[in-house]
């Protein structure tokens, strides 16, 4: 098995937290982003995946090394490609393409899922999708009564059908998705100016492949702070967290759920419930409720919920719900 992960994308709405780190690499519950993702993939599939391709920009050694990182943690060899340009989801894909052969799955990394579901690597094709209350911002697919996927619609405005497209994808045969993928960038087929991936799946289809649905039971999405937040709750309420070690805890109290790293110092505090604290991080005379704090920030006397902060970052007295990148300081 191979697994494609394109995240070449700048993350604007997450900033100033991608000024310095791409989004699937912002940490959550934890972990960052893209290692939940593969590992939730991992647990969702029969057998081993051989080989990650990471579709990335120029992020910098330090970002790539950590991606070869999470690929190892789950023995499989991590591969790096670029994407110079941000030409559509088909375009994104055809960066890895020495991956597309045998088994592939291809997600993309501000797609975060819960579902109990094993995937069937007999189908030819399998989408994640999940139900929604509105599909109109979304692609979404109509089934017919094996739920085999009868139609890709993109943004439907009149109801075709709540099944919305989440983002993770099986092929049976990837050198079959690489064929159709190329035909779309040789004869410059667009959509909104962008080579898109369910025009290839369209093709596919019409030649005679059957995509069925694995439907997952939530869809945690990690494209704005609200939604980053929302997601960092949901993961602590329902993931198996490794144990707090080398916390130093002096006349403080932590209301689970919480993650909290190594080499914390929590002094006359009141930490959680919703947080996430990274390595490093001294916290003294302060109530921290539902917000994530990356790493070797030293919080005084603040009072904050609602909230995300960066590495590196010095506050004094503050109440509000802040937005702080790396290095900021201020009080």
């Amino acid at each position: 098995m191979k697994l494609i992960i394109p995240m070449a994308g700048i993350g604007k709405r997450m900033r100033p937290h991608t000024l310095t780190v791409p989004k699937p690499l912002l940490p959550v519950a934890g972990k960052p982003m893209v290692q939940h993702l593969v590992e939730d993939i991992a647990a969702t599939i029969k057998g081993e995946i051989e080989e990650i391709g990471f579709v990335i920009g120029h992020f910098g050694k330090d970002v790539e090394d950590h991606l070869l990182s999470v690929a190892k943690k789950l023995g499989a060899k991590g591969r790096i490609f670029y994407q110079e340009e941000a030409l559509g989801t088909a375009h994104a894909v055809m960066c890895a393409a020495e991956l597309l052969e045998g088994n592939v799955v291809v997600a993309f990394a501000d797609t975060l899922f819960r579902g109990d579901f094993t995937v069937d690597e007999s189908h030819e094709g399998i989408i994640w999708v999940q139900k929604v209350e509105d599909p109109r911002p979304f692609g979404v697919v109509k089934l017919d009564k094996q739920n085999i996927i009868t139609e890709f619609v993109e943004k439907p405005q009149e109801f075709i059908s709540d099944l919305a497209i989440i983002g993770i994808y099986y092929f049976k045969d990837g050198g079959y998705l690489k064929k159709e993928l190329q035909y779309l960038l040789d004869n410059d087929i667009k959509e909104k100016g962008e080579y898109q991936l369910t025009n290839a799946l369209e093709n596919m289809k019409q030649k005679g492949t059957k995509f069925s649905v694995a439907q997952v039971t939530e869809w945690l999405d990690c494209g704005s702070k609200a939604n980053m937040l929302n997601t960092n709750r949901r993961l602590l309420e329902t993931k198996a967290l490794p144990k707090q070690a080398s916390t130093k805890l002096i006349n403080s109290t932590i209301i689970q759920p919480c993650y909290i790293a190594e080499d914390t110092t929590i002094i006359n505090s009141i930490v959680g419930p919703f947080v996430s604290l990274g390595s490093g991080n001294h916290i003294e005379n302060s109530i921290i409720s539902d917000t994530i704090i990356q790493n070797s920030c030293r919080l005084t006397n603040v009072n904050i919920t609602d909230s995300m902060i960066g590495s590196q970052v010095q506050y004094t007295g503050r109440q509000d719900k802040l937005n702080v990148g790396d290095y900021n300081q201020q009080g």
